[in-house]
């Protein structure tokens, strides 16, 4: 979503670097580089005047020009204004202290309102809460069966005692509800209210009475990242209307250019709190303004990339592999390889996994092209391997190499870069395991070349790089020579070629020296 905002500031700031020393007319370029960059993200004009004069003033203050490398500090300068438009810090959730705490979603009809209750309600799940869905929606046609069947995909009960389809009372039905968590013991109820179409004074009115009905803990307004800046005038008229706590933003996996999540916290001063980027149930996370910062400017998202990979992945399996890329435990095989690349599979899209690091944003049209079936094929030529190929790579012939190929209906050539590679792959990081470094780079520890096993890696090499002749009698002569020069001791440069131990007192006393002269000798 942000890929436009990104890539227009990447450039602004490759025009800083190698510059000791930052003018005005550099301060000025910068922030109206800035400037343009923030309307064509389509946010809002408010919020690009006081970002950009913040930036403005920060940039002539001292912490700038008394700075080793003022490019980056002028980075680190848009990186904490990003977060503080962005909402400053991360904001959690309120539980009551006493009976159920009561969630209340309310936004515009098409922002995805009742996909989120059943997303919310698998997060708050995944927490070890026990939630409750109330199907208050009764305008939109079919509202409360698709709340229904997203409350079964994500194991939680949806209390819905009205059709909907205009027929029944919301506010009466969100009262039942709040009534019915207490009976069964849920601990969180979330209310799915109707969604409107602009600012509808009789369906705002229906969203002021629920919240007066069941009073909520919080109320969380619902907004399309991908609205643009209509979404202020509607945040703000919710606000006045019905009021919030927190904001919940969806689609923002979208190709939007995202002015929405950089304004509404800035104009309405209620925080972003969740965020909606896929289309899955579990697309769905707590939002982080310094981590979206951090996105923006092309620094990754390392701290989301490692919550995810420790919800996900199993850390016995990760164990094991590790252990065997230490030489402990067995070889890593293609079985350890194909159970590692499952595990990856249920962090998500490759793009989305790939866009979390650090500096993909050059990357991106790499990625945006990377076919996710290419997963799927390799998966399908491992598992057309015997268990004994899988275990043990080298077995893999040329015979083999066409049978798999064919049980995996993929090329001969697909097979042989599957197999190179892993060997490559394997290779790496079982030097990475074992705190080698990275192989072929230079000044990485455990490389050719630097500390002990470097130098001995190439004394091997110089012997490897001898010429030997084709003729065998030569060759013949060429090995003697070098054997003699193995068992033959080295000459002593200091004129002892035996190599035998010398008395040097001995030596001394024959000299016949003046006796004086041996204080000189001390």
């Amino acid at each position: 979503m942000f890929a436009t905002l990104s890539d227009r500031l990447a450039d602004t700031f490759k025009n800083l670097r190698g510059k000791g020393r930052l003018s005005e007319a550099d301060i000025d370029a910068t922030a109206r580089e800035i400037r343009i960059a923030l309307l064509e993200a389509d946010v809002a004009l408010p919020v690009v005047k006081e970002f950009v004069g913040a930036v403005k003033e920060r940039a002539r203050g001292e912490e700038v020009s008394q700075a080793l490398n003022p490019a980056q500090q002028i980075i680190k300068i848009v990186n904490e204004e990003l977060v503080a438009i962005l909402g400053g810090e991360t904001r959690r959730l309120r539980y009551a202290k006493t009976g159920p705490t009561v969630i209340m979603l309310a936004g515009l009809q098409g922002a995805g309102k009742t996909t989120l209750a059943a997303k919310l309600a698998l997060w708050l799940k995944d927490q070890g809460k026990s939630p409750l869905l109330a199907a208050c929606d009764l305008q939109r046609p079919n509202a409360v069966n698709q709340l229904q069947v997203n409350g079964e995909r994500v194991g939680v009960p949806v209390f819905a005692p009205e059709p909907g389809n205009g027929v029944g009372d919301p506010v009466a039905v969100a009262r039942s509800a709040v009534q019915e968590a207490g009976r069964r013991l849920h601990d969180v109820v979330i209310v799915d209210t109707a969604g409107r179409l602009g600012v509808d004074a009789e369906l705002m009115q229906q969203a002021a009475d629920i919240r007066d009905a069941v009073e909520p803990d919080e109320v969380l307004f619902v907004v399309d990242a991908m609205i643009g800046q209509d979404a202020v005038t509607t945040a703000q008229a919710f606000l006045d209307g019905v009021g919030y706590d927190g904001v919940v933003l969806t689609k923002l996996d979208g190709d939007a250019r995202g002015g929405a999540a950089l304004s509404i916290a800035s104009v309405t001063g209620k925080p972003v709190m969740f965020a909606s980027a896929g289309e899955k149930m579990t697309d769905f996370d707590v939002f982080h303004p310094d981590r979206m910062a951090s996105r923006i400017l092309d620094m990754g998202d390392m701290l989301t990339l490692i919550e995810q990979a420790e919800k996900t992945f199993d850390a016995e399996q990760a164990m094991k592999a590790a252990d065997k890329l230490q030489g402990k435990g067995g070889e890593f095989t293609l079985d350890d390889f194909l159970q590692q690349m499952q595990q990856v599979r249920k962090l998500g899209s490759m793009t989305k996994i790939m866009g979390m690091l650090p500096g993909m944003g050059q990357f991106r049209d790499q990625l945006e092209n990377f076919d996710e079936r290419e997963i799927d094929r390799i998966q399908a030529i491992i598992q057309s391997m015997t268990p004994a190929e899988r275990a043990n790579p080298k077995l893999i012939d040329g015979s083999r190499r066409a049978r798999i190929a064919r049980g995996s209906g993929r090329q001969v050539s697909d097979v042989n870069q599957l197999v190179d590679r892993f060997f490559e792959a394997r290779k790496m990081m079982m030097q990475l395991a074992k705190g080698g470094g990275m192989p072929g780079l230079p000044g990485m520890p455990g490389m050719a070349g630097v500390g002990k096993r470097g130098k001995q890696k190439a004394q091997a090499k110089k012997g490897k790089g001898r010429r030997v002749s084709g003729n065998p009698a030569k060759a013949a002569q060429q090995a003697a020579a070098e054997k003699s020069k193995v068992d033959s001791p080295a000459a002593n440069p200091f004129g002892n070629p035996g190599g035998e131990e010398v008395d040097y007192e001995k030596a001394a006393a024959a000299l016949d020296l003046p006796k004086d002269f041996s204080k000189f000798l001390k």
